[in-house]
């Protein structure tokens, strides 16, 4: 263990060992692209680990560092990946079947793809209705598919010799739930794993045998998962850092950039609508009311926080927002998302934004999925503990502490992010005052 600043970081000694429920096209995309970059056949564009820079000090000391070379993170080459799904399709098959990544790249990575087998998963129809699979856990009760679950890490750990170990669900999305008494404390959690009571989720039993196991755990859905009071606990009682949720890949990482802006400069906003067509399993997925519901609930909620309407009722208040995700097997992973955006100026005269993004779901994912393991384990050889606000810059809707309402606002969240590492590593907070240069 050496003092690296504000902290103690341990080394990032030894293989680290990433497990992910739900082995579809965004985590076959994340496993192939890594073992790519290790091969020198891409680039980890997308990642801010692995190309972003941390600017230390004054701008007149020319000192930015790349941020992989300014804490000490999890090198590529230590990674090795694992997980669960309900279909037998071992890393390469689901690549292919994903028809993300091309086949001549896949072909140069089927030995190391085709070794990545899943798990019999955890699975419960009346949370993800629309798939269904053979490939499936069976227990007398939920905590018997809990136990299986640790058994499982345990296992995956000593056979692949790995030091430490972090969990990212990139699952399905599930249907919509609210707070039951049953996520009151961790005694009722666990009696209700005993009692199978329905308001326990899969993605939920998966968070519980990682948290019991100190697995740092994040959360890529719009799931209620660890955003629960037993939950909550079990992470601070067992010093297991936690993130979410739902990746910001998208229409809703354009949000994050536009909305901002649009305050900055007072402009006002009446209505954004936005529409999605995707044909790949999310979409098949999302075609369910009730998973939609799930997913609709952290796209509406961005431009609340971020416009603030309560304070600036004359530009935001009567906003109308609307967000449609309709399945169409044609596109596959290739998603286009399609905002009309209705602003108004100088004396209220209207203006009008449209965006059509073509974009694909799985590679702005992948290296989001990348840099949230690997902080993760940073955050836990950090003795850092709880809810990682640090890491909102990647989630549609950041977990918080308990009454504290999130941050949106990209920009915001990337300082949070980098002032994060720098307090890590004892070195000044940057404010971006700039008064020191006029003195």
């Amino acid at each position: 263990m050496a003092k690296q600043g504000n902290v103690t970081v341990a080394p990032a000694d030894g293989k680290l060992g990433i497990l992910i429920p739900g082995m579809g096209a965004v985590t076959s995309t994340f496993i192939a692209g890594v073992e790519a970059v290790k091969r020198g056949l891409g680039q980890p564009v997308g990642s801010l680990t692995q190309l972003g820079t941390i600017r230390l000090g004054k701008r007149t000391d020319a000192r930015t560092p790349r941020i992989k070379d300014f804490v000490p993170l999890a090198p590529l080459d230590c990674l090795v990946f694992g997980g669960w799904d309900i279909y037998e399709d071992n890393a390469y098959e689901a690549a292919v079947r994903a028809q993300v990544l091309e086949g001549p790249l896949l072909d140069q990575l089927k030995e190391p793809l085709s070794a990545i087998r899943p798990m019999k998963a955890v699975f419960n129809p009346n949370y993800v209705k629309r798939i269904d699979g053979p490939n499936v856990k069976t227990g007398s009760n939920n905590m018997d598919l809990a136990q299986a679950l640790m058994q499982d890490i345990q296992d995956f750990k000593k056979t692949n010799g790995c030091n430490r170990l972090v969990m990212i669900w990139c699952g399905s999305t599930e249907v919509f739930r609210k707070p039951a008494p049953v996520h009151d404390n961790l005694a009722a959690f666990e009696e209700g794993l005993r009692t199978n009571d329905p308001n326990i989720s899969p993605s939920q039993i998966y968070a519980y045998a990682a948290l019991r196991l100190r697995v740092p755990f994040a959360n890529g859905a719009p799931n209620l998962t660890t955003d629960v009071p037993a939950l909550l606990e079990l992470a601070r009682e067992h010093a297991v850092p936690i993130c979410g949720k739902d990746f910001k890949t998208g229409q809703t990482f354009l949000k994050t950039l536009l909305a901002p802006g649009f305050k900055a400069r007072m402009l006002g906003v009446r209505g954004w609508f936005s529409t999605n067509i995707l044909g790949n399993r999310d979409g098949q997925v999302l075609e369910d009311p009730d998973s939609f519901k799930t997913k609709e609930e952290t796209k509406l909620s961005v431009l609340e926080q971020i416009l603030q309407p309560d304070l600036y009722p004359n530009l935001y208040k009567d906003l109308y927002h609307a967000v449609r995700i309709n399945y169409y097997p044609p596109r596959g992973d290739a998603k286009e998302g399609w905002d009309n955006i209705d602003i108004f100026g100088w004396l209220g005269y209207p203006m009008q934004i449209k965006i059509d993004f073509l974009c694909r779901d799985s590679i702005l994912a992948a290296p989001l999925v990348l840099d949230l393991v690997l902080f993760l384990d940073l955050a836990q050889r950090a003795g850092m503990k709880g809810i990682q606000e640090w890491l909102s810059f990647y989630f549609k809707g950041p977990m918080t502490a308990p009454g504290l309402y999130p941050e949106h606002d990209i920009f915001i969240q990337l300082m949070k992010l980098k002032n994060t590492l720098r307090w890590m590593q004892g070195e000044d907070l940057i404010t971006h005052l700039g008064l020191e240069y006029y003195d």
